[in-house]
């Protein structure tokens, strides 16, 4: 079980470094979030990883940043936290905070 985890996780950083250069404007933090809805379910159910819906935006920013800088400990969201830029994390803080609206 453990490696499918694993591959899951590695796939789906595969996409968020792949599309986080393709990405831009508005369609930007949708394109980072797909990348999120494969651990945190965008519909606010879950199998045990914590629901993004509903948290604000700076709540999500700074969470991210936290991530990044190794202030919060998760080997998985400080590796794809380290991959975003400053920009992208507040893209995608800013369309996941808009979905619980």
């Amino acid at each position: 079980m453990r490696p499918v985890v694993g591959f899951a996780i590695a796939t789906g950083f595969v996409l968020l470094v792949s599309q986080s250069g393709a990405a831009a404007g508005a369609d930007q933090g949708a394109q980072l979030a797909a990348t999120c809805a494969s651990c945190h379910r965008l519909d606010g159910g879950g199998t045990g990883i914590p629901s993004i819906i509903g948290l604000g935006e700076e709540r999500l920013n700074s969470a991210l940043l936290a991530y990044r800088a190794i202030e919060r400990p998760n080997h998985i969201m400080h590796a794809i936290a380290l991959s975003l830029s400053d920009e992208e994390i507040a893209s995608v803080a800013r369309y996941v905070a808009a979905q619980g609206k």
